[in-house]
Parts: structure tokens; C-alpha cells; sequence
């Protein structure tokens, strides 16, 4: 008896079982359900609520399926004497659950395509090159190619995937780059080329908006525009060699005098750098020179003939 009581129990358990899995999984996956957002940038907010969109009609979907499968498993059960009716088709159900699909797929496409130009395209910058606000920011427009931003300012930062780590190159006559961190001023439009120098990389701040794939002789583009100070993280999302994991990236945003600071100071120490090394090559230069000639010299002196 113990035995034939064993499946049952375990039965009405599993529902209960099941429910409060679901529920304590949520907040733990929330991060799967739909990309991060966090107010980063407004075309990953756009990303998130499509993703929130397209799971909410799934889960009115399932709910709606499993509540009709459990209805009828209830009010079909097997009973003692009952015969089943054998039902061959029923026309209105199979056009409702068409039509039905049908709408579904309608109202999703064309949320899609009207939230895409907003995910795709980038936005005006809020600030010019000198970090002054711009007024009467213009909206985004919808183009087969991401387009430059709208009127205003905007900066071009080159990422180039290696294997390890992320560089980049910032726009302006000093040849400014930085690797890992990124640094961007609050409020300026980043358009980012995107490529790689020896495999395929996968350019991803979660935060920041999607993710685009950093190939070898292909140049892919993304956007972002930072309205809050911070530090958003981020890491190659595409299998890339034994050290995958440790390419970490990280996009720091700070006020335009901050960063311009930053961005001065680094010209300074890249130059610095560069003279050091230029200075270096100079005096290993000349030492090889002086080497040459004193040996050019002795081996002269020592051909000559002894005087008689």
C-alpha cells in the first residue's frame, strides 16, 4: 500500500513543487529573460521592452494553453461507464487559434519595426564638442545602413577585439587610445567600429545595448549615449581561445571636463612615452655606431705591416 500511495503524493506535490520554483527563479533569472538595462542607454531600455513585450505575450500564451489543457484533462477524466466522444475536427476552434497566431504575429511585427529605428539608429548627442548642451535635441531616424547621428556632435571610438583584451582609439589629431576601460563623456552620442585583429570576438556591455560580433576585415557598428555617470561592464561574448574569460570590458562615463581631462592626460603620457622610446632607439643607435667604428678601426690597425 505504501507503494501504490508513493506516486500519488508525489503527484500533488509537484504542482505546488513546480510554483515555487517558478517564483523563486524569477528574480534570480531576470537577467535571462530580457538583456540589462539599468538606464545605461536609451536604445538597451528599447531592447529591454521588447523583450519584456514578446515574454509577456508568451507567458499570456502558456497560461492560456495549459489552462485549457488542465480544463479538459478535468472535465474529460476518465469515469466508470463513460464512453469518450470521438470529435473530427471542429472548423471554429482551428480558424480562432489561426486567426488568433495571426494577430499575434501582426501587432509584434509591427511593434518591432516601430521600436527598431530607436534600437538601431543612433541618437543626437546632448552636449557638443566642447561639452556645452545642445539644445533641441532631434529625434533619430530610420535608415538600411546605421546612419551618423543627427546634427551635433558625436564621437567615433574604434574597439579592436585581441586576443585577450579590447583596445581603443579615440578621434583627435593625438593618437589617444586606452585598453580595457573605456571613457566617454555623459551625454555625447559613441558610435563604436567594431573589428578584430585575429579571431571573432563579440563586442557586449549588457547595459549599453546589444551585441556585435568584432571580425577580422569587417568593420560592424553599435551605438550608445550615456546619460548617467558610471562604470558599465561588460566581456567578449563569443568563445575566442583559452583566455575567453578573462577579456573583460568596461565603459566609464564622466562629466565632458573630467573625461577631456582624462583624454589630456593621456595624450601627455602616450607622447611621453613615444619620445622615451624614440630617444631610446636614438642612443641604441649611436652605440651601435661607435661599436662599429672602434671595431672598424682595430680591425684597420691590426691589417697594417710592422715598419722594417
Amino acid at each position: 500500500m505504501a507503494r501504490s500511495g508513493l506516486p500519488h503524493v508525489l503527484r500533488r506535490a509537484a504542482a505546488p513543487a513546480l510554483l515555487a520554483l517558478l517564483v523563486i527563479a524569477a528574480p534570480a533569472s531576470a537577467g535571462l529573460l530580457a538583456p540589462e538595462a539599468g538606464g545605461g542607454s536609451r536604445n538597451a531600455e528599447d531592447t529591454r521592452t521588447l523583450y519584456w513585450l514578446i515574454f509577456a505575450l508568451g507567458v499570456v500564451v502558456f497560461v492560456g494553453v495549459e489552462a485549457i489543457l488542465i480544463w479538459c484533462l478535468v472535465r474529460f477524466r476518465a469515469r466508470k461507464g463513460a464512453v469518450a466522444a470521438q470529435i473530427h475536427g471542429n472548423t471554429r476552434l482551428e480558424i480562432g487559434w489561426t486567426v488568433g497566431a495571426a494577430v499575434i504575429l501582426v501587432f509584434l511585427t509591427i511593434v518591432t519595426f516601430v521600436m527598431l529605428p530607436g534600437i538601431k539608429d543612433p541618437a543626437a548627442s546632448d552636449i557638443d564638442e566642447n561639452g556645452n548642451p545642445v539644445a533641441g535635441t532631434p529625434a533619430a531616424f530610420a535608415a538600411t545602413d546605421q546612419p551618423p547621428p543627427p546634427r551635433g556632435a558625436s564621437m567615433n571610438i574604434k574597439v579592436d577585439g585581441q586576443q585577450y583584451l579590447w583596445r581603443y582609439k579615440y578621434p583627435g589629431r593625438q593618437d589617444v587610445f586606452s585598453y580595457v576601460n573605456m571613457y566617454v563623456p555623459v551625454g555625447m552620442t559613441v558610435t563604436l567600429d567594431i573589428s578584430a585583429d585575429d579571431v571573432a570576438h563579440s563586442w557586449w556591455i549588457p547595459e549599453l545595448g546589444g551585441k556585435q560580433d568584432a571580425l577580422p576585415g569587417y568593420i560592424n557598428k553599435s551605438w550608445f549615449k550615456i546619460t548617467e555617470p558610471g562604470i558599465y561592464r561588460g566581456q567578449c561574448a563569443e568563445l575566442c581561445g583559452r583566455n575567453h574569460a578573462n577579456m573583460y570590458a568596461a565603459i566609464i562615463a564622466m562629466p565632458f571636463d573630467r573625461w577631456q581631462a582624462w583624454y589630456d592626460r593621456q595624450a601627455r603620457a602616450i607622447q611621453a612615452a613615444k619620445d622615451a622610446a624614440a630617444q631610446q632607439r636614438r642612443e641604441l643607435e649611436q652605440a651601435e655606431g661607435e661599436a662599429a667604428a672602434e671595431g672598424g678601426g682595430a680591425a684597420g690597425g691590426a691589417g697594417q705591416n710592422p715598419s722594417p
